[in-house]
């Protein structure tokens, strides 16, 4: 049965209007939402592309560096001591780094354009923590984190400090659980021993005999 030529037409026409609503609105829409994102985000680096991190806090700088030659453990302590990491430990640092970003305001990443002599007000200028971080490809990024904000809930942090032509910063709000990241002992950072394996195993002695009277 041939199909008269309006009718083809319409055929068509209906096809590449569906194809273009695809496109538009649920692919379109898919990368959108990537976009947006990755806008939310603190940084765009991926955990693998870490080469190096360094941590200092009041009590303690941390030189932490990717392990090239095993991945048990993954990371290492360059200094103060050199030894092993404690992967886990990093790993949650990292995870907060890759994928942290603000909560406050509907998840979207809020920040407040501040001059630089205001930066005090949030304890950037004197940081509870200072995070350097180096790629594989020998770029740098930098978070430093300050007080908590009024409620208790939220860090103001500085990332990449880079000035805006305003001349102003951008402070953010980020979890506190940054805070509890690298607030920790040097002791914490070590990779723990496993004493299991150090240790011989105990038997449990027998008694001793002892002839009668």
């Amino acid at each position: 049965m041939k199909l008269p030529r309006t009718t083809l037409i319409l055929i068509l026409l209906a096809l590449g209007l569906g194809g273009f609503v695809y496109l538009y609105e649920i692919r379109g829409a898919t990368v959108r939402e990537e976009i947006n994102e990755q806008k939310q985000q603190i940084f765009s680096f991926a955990e693998d592309d870490v080469q190096s991190l360094t941590v200092k806090t009041k009590k303690l700088t941390l030189n932490l560096e990717r392990n090239s030659e095993s991945s048990n453990p993954k990371w290492l302590i360059k200094s103060p001591i050199s030894g092993p990491a404690n992967d886990a430990i990093v790993s949650y640092l990292m995870d907060l780094l890759v994928k942290g970003k603000s909560d406050a305001y509907g998840g979207k990443l809020r920040t407040l354009s501040t001059p630089v002599k205001e930066l005090g007000e949030f304890a950037l200028d004197q940081p509870q923590a200072t995070i350097n971080i180096i790629l594989k490809n020998r770029q740098s990024h930098q978070l430093i984190l300050g007080k908590s904000n009024f409620n208790g809930r939220f860090l103001y942090a500085q990332a990449d400090s880079a000035a805006k032509p305003d001349g102003n910063i951008n402070v953010l709000l980020v979890s506190t659980d940054f805070a509890n990241a690298v607030n920790r002992e040097l002791s914490e950072w070590k990779q723990p021993v496993d004493n299991s394996q150090k240790l011989p195993g105990l038997s449990t002695p027998l008694p001793t005999s002892t002839n009668g009277k």
